[in-house]
This record gives structure tokens, sequence and C-alpha cells, in this order.
């Protein structure tokens, strides 16, 4: 039978003297624990259960032993004794010990059973150790008791502080939030036994933080302890908690940690303007939606309780400015609304107003949590460019309208209050074809080119106003011509038709269906009527009816159509519109007598002779080619023959000095301003209409009048037309002289701004001309003086 005990020695840290011979059971508990032993009869199974019932009340369990950790003397610690019934005490027994931590925590005296540990225990490491121990015979090894099982328990001592896992902790708190409030628990870990003594008793206590927070000694739990904390005063608390263990006694361990509080915002501020009164000034010609200048209200708050709504609540302005609100900087910008005119209206006053749009009920009664400033905005006068009254023109013109002809009255002024003088003209790359031309004091817009519906139905150009003062100042405005229709337009054939007819054609078959077409477009559409030309009125072979929807038929007159007598016919038919006036012109239908099969399927017509066959060889097409080649050649070589022998004889090109005129009247215009003007034309005016020579520079314009010539010296309308006229039928006609623009000099001489402009009368020796004075212009002039004066014999200038 095993037994184990703790004997009553100094080694027996609990000093427990306990008997594990069991008096009146000695040998039932052999009889059950050995597994040599005879098995129980009926009766002793009874006798058995009737005594454990009788010594349930025990207080110590055999297989578990116990001892204390952190143990730190220097020899092995005793845990307890194994002792079998088969030992007599003379060492015939010999005790292993196996299992957890066997020969290496715990060893056994093989000889007494006395087990000790050997190093040094905690219980927070490992609270029990499981082992087996066995009693053999020394001499044959033979078991002398079954195999069994015990448990080494550690005892707890209060080695561990309580610790923090979670530290250090963040929080946060309303600002203003009353006494109690709860912010953050805290909690603290004992690695002890919490089932044996205190160990594990932890009590909480606040060390640094006092008086604004508090903490519960049990639960961990931190309140606010001091009410009306604003953040705005102090926004940062670090407060200090301890966890002591032992209930809080002396003796115990403590442990701490760090709770980083902050206390967050709540709208408990009302914004405030810093200033009353703000002064701004804008530009007239600020754009729309352009920022004039910038309000701001102070919030101490942050976040979206220092949100802002600017808005204008009075003023002369409302209509005029508006205010937004920059969401990032929580400021008023207050921008134009509509156009400004210093000269309508020099100032303006508004009144903003800033507002937070999220309130707290509970804070309301620490103001309104709105505030209003003045404004004054002060427009300030810039030099504009004229504008256009209307903005934009619309213009309907007929296409035979004459040229020279008054279409528009083109009126801008200067919207300043100086007023100044307006000229006018046409920006011409809206106008490339120059059918236009604005008179630059009247702003009269009249045509210079005749106008074409079919070719240009619409025209977009820009009539540009400058201001004289000031040439910088310009403004434009858009002007729409639709060309109108005019009747100038014959019908004519939409196609070239060609018919056919069969030998056996019957009287009154349609042979063909013709259409026309008219590049008029009158207001109450197309019509045209079919007829047969007079001279084939009374044509006996084919007849026309007019279908009235634009179409015409073309039948048969009679029958007996055969090929060998006439095999093409012509049949001229008159087409007429229904404009006003009437126009009219005469297309012509060819009609190819063809034999047909019965069903009236075209076999054979005379076109055929006008197709090549098919079956033409290769050979016979480059012979047809060749001789296209070579008639080509002859003509090329007659036409150069005839060429030069028209060329006319010209004298000795240093003879003719005279031969070719330049112009240098413009500037910039590079190889263009020595193109000459072939005098030979006018020696032999015949030749001139062969060779045409196109101008290479800009085509003709009027310039405009100088700035000095007066309002009386401005040409009338008459005037006008007539110039316009004479300056189209110049660029239409290719060989008129290249005196095709008009100047205005008004005159030169005595009296004149340019004073004469003649040079015959220079002097053309400098021994006539005295560069005296050059000496009475200073040191400055000193190098022309001695170069141009002249000087004595002795080097000095006189």
């Amino acid at each position: 039978m095993w037994t184990s005990g703790r004997m009553s020695n100094a080694k027996n840290l609990f000093g427990l003297g306990v008997s594990l011979y069991f008096w009146g059971l000695m040998d039932l508990t052999t009889t059950v624990l050995s597994g040599s032993a005879r098995p129980l009869t009926e009766g002793q199974e009874d006798n058995l259960s009737d005594k454990l019932h009788q010594r349930m009340k025990r207080s110590w369990v055999w297989n578990q032993f116990f001892v204390l950790e952190e143990y730190t003397g220097t020899d092995p610690l005793y845990v307890g004794k194994l002792h079998s019934d088969m030992d007599r005490g003379d060492g015939s027994i010999k005790y292993i010990l196996s299992g957890e931590g066997a020969g290496i925590v715990f060893t056994i005296d093989d000889t007494t059973g006395d087990i000790h540990a050997i190093q040094r225990l905690d219980r927070e490491e490992r609270s029990q150790y499981t082992l087996r121990a066995q009693a053999l015979d020394r001499r044959t090894g033979r078991p002398m008791e079954p195999e069994s099982e015990f448990i080494i328990k550690i005892q707890d001592i209060n080695d561990n502080e309580p610790k923090f896992l979670d530290g250090p902790y963040v929080a946060s708190v309303p600002e203003m939030s009353p006494v109690g409030t709860s912010v953050i628990q805290v909690t603290a870990t004992d690695a002890d036994d919490p089932t044996y003594g205190n160990s594990a008793r932890v009590v909480y206590s606040i060390l640094q933080g006092q008086p604004y927070f508090s903490v519960d000694s049990r639960t961990g739990l931190i309140r606010t302890a001091l009410m009306n904390m604003d953040r705005e005063a102090k926004e940062y608390y670090e407060v200090i908690i301890q966890a002591k263990d032992m209930g809080g006694q002396l003796g115990g361990l403590a442990g701490t940690t760090t709770v980083n509080i902050t206390l967050s915002d709540v709208n408990d501020n009302p914004p405030r303007f810093p200033q009353k009164h703000y002064q701004m000034s804008v530009l007239e010609s600020a754009p729309i939606s352009s920022t004039v200048g910038r309000v701001v209200a102070k919030d101490l708050d942050e976040g979206i309780n220092a949100e802002m709504k600017y808005s204008l609540v009075d003023g002369d302005g409302l209509d005029v400015f508006d205010i937004n609100t920059d969401p990032n900087y929580q400021v008023g910008i207050i921008t134009v609304r509509k156009p400004l005119s210093f000269e309508s209206k020099k100032s303006y006053t508004l009144k903003v107003e800033g507002a937070n749009p999220h309130l707290e009920m509970r804070f309301l009664n620490l103001g309104p949590f709105r505030d209003t400033t003045t404004v004054h905005i002060s427009v300030e006068d810039v030099d504009e460019p004229p504008v256009f009254e209307p903005s934009i023109y619309f213009v309907e013109v007929p296409e035979d309208v004459e040229i020279g002809t008054t279409i528009q009255i083109i009126s801008a002024k200067d919207p300043d209050v100086t007023n100044n003088s307006i000229r006018y003209s046409i920006d011409r790359s809206s106008d490339p074809g120059r059918f236009f031309y604005v008179d630059i004091t009247s702003g009269a817009l009249m045509t210079a080119r005749p106008l074409d519906r079919e070719d240009i139905s619409w025209h977009n150009i820009t009539v540009l106003a400058m201001e004289l003062n000031n040439p910088s100042q310009v403004g434009s405005v858009s002007v729409t011509v639709k060309v109108l229709d005019v009747n100038d337009n014959a019908p004519e054939f939409a196609r070239f038709y060609e018919a056919f007819v069969c030998e056996n054609a019957k009287p009154g078959q349609l042979i063909q269906t013709v259409s026309a077409i008219d590049r008029d477009d009158p207001q109450e559409g197309q019509h045209f009527y079919y007829s047969l030309a007079p001279e084939a009125a009374n044509n006996p072979n084919f007849t026309l009816r007019d279908n009235q929807d634009n179409t015409a038929w073309i039948l048969t007159r009679r029958s007996g159509f055969r090929q060998n007598k006439q095999n093409t016919f012509y049949l001229p038919i008159l087409i007429s519109d229904n404009g006003r006036p009437v126009l009219s012109s005469t297309g012509t239908v060819t009609v190819h007598v063809c034999s047909c099969d019965e069903e009236g399927m075209v076999m054979s017509c005379n076109a055929e002779a006008y197709v090549l066959p098919v079956s033409l060889s290769r050979g016979a097409l480059i012979a047809i080619l060749a001789c296209i080649f070579v008639l080509l050649v002859l003509v090329l070589l007659i036409l150069s023959m005839r060429r030069q022998r028209k060329q006319p004889y010209i004298i000795d090109e240093e003879e003719n000095i005279h031969e070719n005129i330049v112009r240098y009247d413009d500037e910039g215009g590079g190889e263009e301003d020595t193109e000459a003007f072939d005098i030979a034309a006018m020696w032999n005016p015949r030749e001139a209409q062969l060779v045409v020579k196109n101008r290479q520079d800009m085509l003709p314009e009027i310039e405009s009048l100088s700035r000095y010539v007066p309002q009386a010296c401005v040409m009338d309308n008459n005037v006008h037309n007539y110039v316009l006229a004479k300056l189209y039928e110049a660029d239409m006609d290719l060989w008129a002289p290249p005196f095709d623009s008009l100047q205005t000099y008004m005159f030169e001489g005595n009296g004149s701004v340019a004073e004469s402009l003649s040079s015959l009368q220079s002097v053309t020796t400098d021994s006539d001309q005295s560069y005296d004075y050059l000496t009475d212009w200073g040191p400055r002039f000193k190098k022309l003086a001695e170069m141009y004066g002249a000087t004595d014999s002795s080097g000095a200038l006189w």
C-alpha cells in the first residue's frame, strides 16, 4: 500500500504531522490500492462502503503534495514522503519517481522515499506537476506495488505587482461636462493566485489628476470631479492611476499607469467679428463672380462647432454683390453678382452676418451665436472700351443689292464720363471676302462687293469700335447678315438625259421622265413648268406632258421608228420657274432609236458605236494611247511656236531704263515690294491678253483717314458708293494699272504739318551746306562738329 505524508520536522514548511495509517482500515485500504490483493466479497464491499461513508471528513488527500513557491534557501526543499506497506525498513525496496519534472525539478531518495525540489519554483509559470511513483524490489527489480500517480501543487506567495496591460490610456470627455461623467475604465491584472489570500485583490487610487478627476477604488472607473472644465482654458490632462494588491494594505505591491484625457469641444463660444467696419474697393470692370474682399468672424471653438455661415442681411448692394463661405478657412468671400458701373453708382454699403449653423441647446444662454459687421465698397473708375447698342445686330439684305448701299448703322459709345470719339472698322478675319465696308466715323455698314445667296447665304462679321484718344480700348459687336434670295438663277435639268425608243414603239408610250433643279430658294417653294421649245412645238415624233409635280413625261407621238432612217433625235425642252421675274432655260434630251424584242427590252442601239468593244486587244489599246500622246506633243509644239512668233520686239535692256516701275508705297512686303508692272503689255496690247500674270500683293482696300483730317473732309455716301464701285471694277480687271488704292495726303508745302515733301530744292553738294551751328550744341555734339564743321589753319573750329 502506498502512503504519503508530511513529516513534522524542520523541512516541512507547513508543520503538518499527518499519519497515513488509518486505524481500522489498514487491511481494507491495502486491498483496494494494491493491485495484488484478492477480490472483495459482497460482504466486504458493503462493509467497505459503510466505513468509507464514516471517514468522508478528512483534512488531507494522500495523493496531493503542497510546496511553497519562490523558495530561496540553499538546501533542497522538502516536499513529502512516499512509503509502501511492503517496505520493512531494511532497504530492500527501491523508490522510483517519473513524470513532469522528475529528476530535473524534483528528486526522490530511492531508499527512504523522501521527495525534494531542487529548483526554484514559480506558481505563475506552472501551478502544479503530475508525477508517478513506483516501488521495486531492489534485488529482483520486480514491482512491489502498482504504479501510483500523485500531484504536487505550488503554493502562491505575493510576488507579482498589479499591471495595466492596456496602458497607457487615451480618453476624451466633452468640456463643460457635469461632475461624475464617466471618462474611461482602467483595469490592472495581478498574476498571483486570486483564490488564495489577498495577493490578487487590487485597489485603485489616483496619484495625479486631482481635483479634476476621480477613480473608483474597486472598478477603476475614472470620472470627472470638477464642474465647468473649459477646453479653451485647458485642453489636455495627464492622470496617473495606481493599482495596489493585498487590498491596499501595508506591504502590498503596486503598479501605475498614465491616462491622457482630452477635453473635446462643444459649441459654447459665439462668433464675433474683430472689426465692426470693413473698407473695400473694386474696379468697375471686375467680371462676374470675381472676389471683392473677405470678412472673418472669430470663434474659439473648433471643428464643426466653429463652422460659419455668412450672409448679406441689409444694405444697398444686395442685388449687386454676393457672399460665399470658404469651408476650409471659415471666411466670408464677397463677390461681384452684377456688372458694375462707376458712372451709375460709386459706392455700396453691405451688412454681413456670421452665424454658427450647429447649435447646442444647453449653451444658448451664453448669448446669440451670431454677429454682424458693416462693409463699405467703393467702385473705382477704369477706362472702358466702347459699348455697342444693341449688343448684337441682325440684318437681312437682298442678294441683288447695289454696291455701296448702307444696310445698317452700327452705333457705339464710350461709357466713361469723358465720352471719347469713336472710330469704326471691320475685323478682316471675320470678312475674308471683303464683302462689306463700314464708315470710319458714322458706323454705316455698306456693301463693297456683290452678294450671292447661292454662294454665301450668311455673313457673320465683327465690327470694331476704337476710342480716338486711346486706341487700346476697342469694343466689338457681332453683325449677322442674312442674304435674301432673289430669283436670279434659271432652272435646269437635274442631269443629262439620254432616252431610248424602240423601233416597235407605239404612240403615247412613255420613254423618259425629266426633272429640274433651281439654285434659288423662293419662300413659296419651287415649282417648274415644262413645255417643248418653240422650235419643237409641232414635233411629229414626240410630245411632252407636264405632271404639275416638277416632273414631265416624254411620250411618243407616232410609231414606225427606224434606225436606218434616223437613229437619233434631239428634243429641246423649255423649263420655267415660278419666280419674279420668271426665268427659264432650254435643255435638250437626246433620244436614240433602238431595236427591241417583243417585250420591249433593248437589244441594240447606235449608242453601241460609242463604246469600245470589250474584246479590244492589248496591242490596239497601246496603239490608241500612242496616237493620243503624239497628238498632245504636236499641240504643245504648235502652241510654243505661236507664242515665240508673237513675242514683241524689245530694245536693249540697257537702253530701256524705264521698263520696270517699282512700288515702294508699302512696307514689309519682301519680294512683293518689287513686284513690277510689265510695260511691254502697253507696247503690245494684243499679246497682253494672252499672258496673265496674277498679282501677289494684297487685295486693295480703302485706307482709313488720318487723325488730322477734320470731320468736314469725310466723303458723303455718294462718293463712297462711287469709290467702292470703282474699286470693285479695278479688282475684277486684271489688266488695269496698279493704281487701285486710295491715298489721302491732304496737302503739303507752306502751312502743312509735314511742310514740303519735295526734294527738288534740296542742296546737292556738301559745300553749299554750313554746319557751323553744331558748335553751339555743346559737348554732346562735339564729334559731329569736328566731322562737319570748318576749321582754321591752326586746327581750331570757327
